[in-house]
């Protein structure tokens, strides 16, 4: 069924994208600097929920509770919320500057029990000013926005549905604020040696894992697509073909890729999208040599419920 499942071009929505990026993160060097620190920097990540992007419960610096600050893309406010009930609404309009919304959040933050400094500087992205100095990225079209969340929620259904039956160590359906996309890492067990020695690497990315995404495009890669790697990649794992037909490749990526309007075309875009995820895991699984009971039960033997 295609209702649901709605094209998503970049290029076309690009400005609205790159300030909606921006408001993701400030919530997400909220949650780094204030949730209990997790292995490969779990702490960090964002959820995306049934009105959004949000943090988890972040406990309240003043000793009161719990907060959530979360991007309301129903409503289109930054929301943020105490658990004693109290709530501040910040509106998402068409030409207000991030800068503004950035620092009214912050405000609203202290006003509910939370003083935290962090670092404003935008990460993962090519512009370089401080998100409360931020006057250039105010772009947002709420019809833009609507149709890049129903895109991903969709994505984030068959990114969890993937998941759901592995029974090694794996993650939620993170939402990625750096790099704006959403994914699950399923490890091995088996520790490895970071790509590099920057903080993200060496402490993202610090045990055997193959992740499975999806991103609504960016200037790299104009088109929203599933993605899927492993970590460390053996020498020849770019060499599968894997299914969907249309999945392939992309070395400037390094990432297989499933774009997003091929899935959309399909006459049943979740199973094709989740034809692609179990696809990429079980060559990355054989060529990675992991457990074959890993697999096995990615592939729903023996079945998570019985």
């Amino acid at each position: 069924m295609r209702y649901g499942w709605p094209s998503l071009s970049y290029p076309e929505w690009s400005a609205t994208c790159d300030t909606l990026h921006a408001h993701t993160q400030v919530l997400g060097k909220l949650a780094a600097a204030i949730a209990p620190p997790e292995p490969q920097l779990q702490h960090a990540a964002l959820r995306l929920t049934a009105r959004g992007w949000e943090t988890a419960p972040l406990p309240a610096t003043d000793g009161s509770g719990a907060l959530v600050v979360a991007l309301d893309l129903r409503t289109h406010d930054a929301v943020v919320e105490h658990s004693d009930g109290d709530e501040q609404r910040i509106a998402l309009v068409p030409d207000r500057p991030v800068r503004d919304v950035t620092r009214d959040v912050l405000t609203a933050v202290r006003r509910l029990g939370t003083a935290v400094d962090i670092d404003l500087t935008p990460q993962e992205v090519p512009w370089s000013v401080p998100l409360d100095e931020d006057d250039e990225h105010k772009r947002y079209d709420p019809g833009q926005v609507n149709s890049y969340f129903a895109a991903a929620t969709r994505a984030a259904l068959v990114l969890a549905a993937f998941r759901a039956p592995y029974r090694g160590r794996s993650t939620p359906v993170n939402a990625w604020w750096g790099s704006f996309d959403l994914a699950v890492n399923l490890f091995s067990g088996q520790p490895a040696d970071p790509p590099s020695d920057d903080f993200i690497m060496r402490n993202a990315m610090d045990a055997q894992e193959v992740a499975i995404g999806w991103w609504p495009g960016d200037p790299r890669y104009g088109n929203a697509a599933f993605y899927a790697y492993a970590h460390p990649a053996p020498e020849g794992f770019e060499t599968a073909t894997l299914s969907p037909a249309p999945a392939r490749w992309d070395a400037a990526l390094g990432e297989y890729i499933l774009d997003w309007d091929d899935v959309c075309r399909s006459p049943d875009p979740h199973a094709v999208g989740l034809e692609f995820a179990r696809s990429a895991f079980r060559h990355a699984c054989t060529v990675c040599e992991w457990d074959p009971a890993l697999l096995a039960s990615a592939e729903g033997t023996p079945p998570p419920i019985s």
